[in-house]
């Protein structure tokens, strides 16, 4: 991954998509990173959308604290009740 100090990012934006060759470019400043410049790759507008959302990320986080915490319903179980719904 190549990184870039923020004070050395003087180029365009359209110059730095131009020139990523297929990896993610960091820009950096004083040791943190501040933002991430990636290719989409196969990654959908969607889905990179939802990656980045701090409720969604927020939501995930929750879920997967209750099940640590809870535990969950097992796929199969899943599959039966949504089966059960469509013979209703």
């Amino acid at each position: 991954m190549k990184t870039i100090d923020l004070q050395d990012a003087t180029e365009s934006l359209a110059e730095y998509v131009k020139n990523m060759e297929g990896e993610p470019i960091t820009i950096m400043h004083k040791g943190v990173a501040l933002a991430i410049l990636a290719p989409a790759g196969n990654d959908d507008y969607e889905s990179v959308q939802m990656s980045t959302n701090p409720e969604f990320i927020a939501l995930l986080e929750r879920s997967r604290k209750s099940y640590r915490e809870h535990g969950g319903i097992p796929a199969e179980e899943v599959r039966k009740m949504f089966a059960d719904d469509k013979d209703e």
